[in-house]
């Protein structure tokens, strides 16, 4: 992964993750409609959240799954700053969420 990127599970704001995504081409894939409440249940519920910042705390990765720690992953969002792409950024996070969920030998 990219040099002096940070990586961990947390939970990240309504604000900050609706910033994140005017950097990335992810926000086109919501709908428009009550966006911003929808989006605040979003941050709230999902089971991992993996978030990766740069060494001025900026966000520039992240990635968003649903789990059952037993059997399943499901990616609902994956997405990397349009400056930091192709740097392994959202490889590490599959990796890291996929480790989280329960690895190779559950998921």
């Amino acid at each position: 992964m990219c040099k002096n990127i940070q990586m961990k599970e947390e939970r990240i704001s309504t604000i900050e993750y609706i910033e994140f995504l005017k950097r990335t081409d992810l926000g086109s894939q919501y709908p428009k409609e009550r966006f911003e409440e929808r989006i605040a249940k979003l941050v709230d519920h999902v089971s991992i959240s993996l978030v990766a910042r740069n060494k001025d705390n900026q966000i520039v990765g992240v990635l968003f799954g649903l789990t059952d720690y037993a059997y399943w992953l499901y990616i609902t969002d994956l997405g990397v700053d349009r400056d930091y792409l192709h740097q392994g950024i959202g490889t590490e996070l599959i990796k890291t969420a996929h480790s989280l969920a329960g690895g190779k030998n559950d998921i």
